[in-house]
């Protein structure tokens, strides 16, 4: 489903002495102390690939009870409903996925999928921004981006042809658009405040 091994070596080297396991055994998962979702591709795939691993239960009694973090499509399938395929998410969140607008990308000039490094406003103090200022640069890439049905889980946003929501936060479930295993210092800084955070 994703940079499974990239995340993986990535945590490795912030949380040094942890077990890092990358895994679609539900059993494990549900055993895990904390749980990363990345993800990246198209999301149909993603969430028929969760079906057919049985991880489905396992992704959501995990969102429900210890530390979780989605990466890209890990995010998006946190929500309601995708544009993309047509396809119900998890709905642990209120919202959908869309398409970054045609219009409002084109006239700036502005290509899809966005790719690339972009800055990411902070909506706020949360741990996964600590030693993070605002508007740090992060690496995209995606054609599809979430809206939340409430506003008060968004943590960050981003400006691409329109300001979209790159982060969200609540209680205990974080998840961000863009890849923090590939935005170099940036990124190894908001994986290590995920391992070191106590929600």
């Amino acid at each position: 489903m994703g940079n499974l091994r990239s995340v993986a070596k990535a945590i490795e080297h912030v949380a040094e002495g942890v077990s890092v396991v990358v895994t679609s055994d539900p059993k494990v998962v549900a055993a895990a102390e904390r749980v990363v979702v990345p993800g990246q591709g198209a999301m149909p795939d993603c969430m028929a690939q969760l079906a057919a691993c049985g991880l489905r239960e396992a992704v959501l009694d995990a969102a429900a009870s210890k530390p979780f973090l989605g990466i890209c499509i890990g995010l998006q399938m946190l929500f309601e409903h995708s544009e993309e395929g047509d396809v119900a998410g998890l709905g642990i969140l209120p919202g959908n996925v869309r398409r970054f607008p045609e219009a409002a990308t084109v006239a700036q000039g502005l290509k899809v999928p966005h790719m690339g490094w972009n800055g990411v406003g902070q909506a706020g103090r949360h741990p996964m921004w600590e030693g993070l200022p605002d508007r740090t640069r992060f690496y995209f890439v995606h054609s599809y981006y979430v809206i939340p049905g409430d506003s008060q889980q968004i943590a960050g946003s981003t400006s691409y042809g329109i300001l979209f929501t790159s982060a969200v936060a609540r209680d205990n479930i974080i998840a961000v658009q863009f890849h923090p295993e590939k935005s170099a210092q940036a990124g190894l800084q908001l994986l290590g405040n995920f391992m070191r955070w106590r929600p």
